[in-house]
């Protein structure tokens, strides 16, 4: 377990059996422990692990905090309250439902997964009504004892929320300020289907910064800054992929082939700032056909 600040740590899920692609938030309490973002069912044992060498068990968590619902963050929440069903869950009230019966979530996984969803994502169970506390926005909650505010984030999701930690001066972002894996590195917008929407996410981009964080927490992976820097490189970069989405769209190809050129030239933008490995990793942890994919749903809705 890594330290952040005091009572403030996070877990490396190594997803895939790769570090630094998936990070939990542990908020550390006199009463337990909040979870940020448990992951998916598939990094379960690792989140035991990671917990039990820190004395916790799951029977010490009061709560799991999702900033969105997508499998990645948001996977193995079912199974922890099946083994504790007193922790509660705080989820955006558009993807509580999902989370009480996520039949339609895992079909619409299933159609960009397909036969890769056990061994990515492993179960989503559902979560009892009576576990879940719906938020909005502009809540201020107690979770294992610690306050954290909460502000409405969408753009990459409608369901998506951002936590604040005041007295750490730590946002737990989600996926809303990207992905960057490394310290420095470059900042990749995720953009996958089904609710990409770029106006909605420069409001909540300015939302996060109204707090004046000192650190962002990123699920894609672990702290950065400094702030300021890193959401002005994140505006940049969503500018840049809504414009090689707007190109794809605009050759006289299939779809398939808008896809492919897409992917090329994000990819090469990727490259030209990181390492080869580096760039997989990257594309493990945003894929780059799912982010055109999301993108052209977007540009065509509108």
């Amino acid at each position: 377990m890594n330290i952040l600040s005091a009572g403030v740590s996070f877990v490396d899920l190594r997803f895939q059996q790769l570090p630094g692609i998936i990070a939990t938030g542990v908020l550390h309490g006199h009463s337990g422990v909040a979870l940020i973002d448990p992951g998916p069912s598939s990094t379960l044992g690792t989140l035991r692990q990671e917990l039990s060498s820190a004395g916790i068990s799951v029977r010490d968590i009061t709560a799991v905090l999702l900033t969105h619902i997508h499998l990645d963050h948001a996977g193995a929440t079912g199974s922890l309250v099946r083994e504790n069903p007193r922790l509660r869950v705080y989820v955006h009230a558009n993807g509580a439902p999902h989370m009480i019966d996520p039949s339609r979530l895992i079909a619409s996984a299933a159609r960009l997964y397909g036969g890769d969803m056990d061994r990515l994502w492993g179960d989503f169970l559902p979560v009892p009504a009576d576990a879940i506390v719906t938020i909005a926005g502009g809540e201020r909650i107690a979770a294992s004892a610690r306050t954290v505010d909460v502000a409405y984030t969408p753009g990459h999701a409608s369901h998506h929320v951002t936590y604040f930690s005041a007295d750490t001066g730590v946002a737990f972002v989600g996926d809303t300020a990207g992905v960057r894996l490394i310290p420095g590195g470059f900042v990749l917008p995720p953009t996958p289907p089904p609710d990409i929407n770029l106006e909605l996410w420069e409001q909540s981009l300015s939302a996060i910064e109204a707090w004046h964080p000192d650190t962002l927490f990123l699920t894609h992976f672990g702290p950065h800054g400094p702030v300021a820097s890193h959401l002005a490189e994140m505006r940049d970069h969503l500018k840049i992929v809504e414009g090689l989405a707007r190109e794809s769209l605009a050759r006289d190809e299939d779809d398939s082939a808008r896809e492919a050129w897409f992917c090329e030239q994000a990819g090469q933008n990727l490259r030209r700032s990181l390492g080869e490995q580096d760039a997989r990793a990257y594309e493990t942890a945003g894929r780059l056909d799912l982010s055109w994919r999301g993108l052209a749903r977007y540009l065509r809705k509108r």
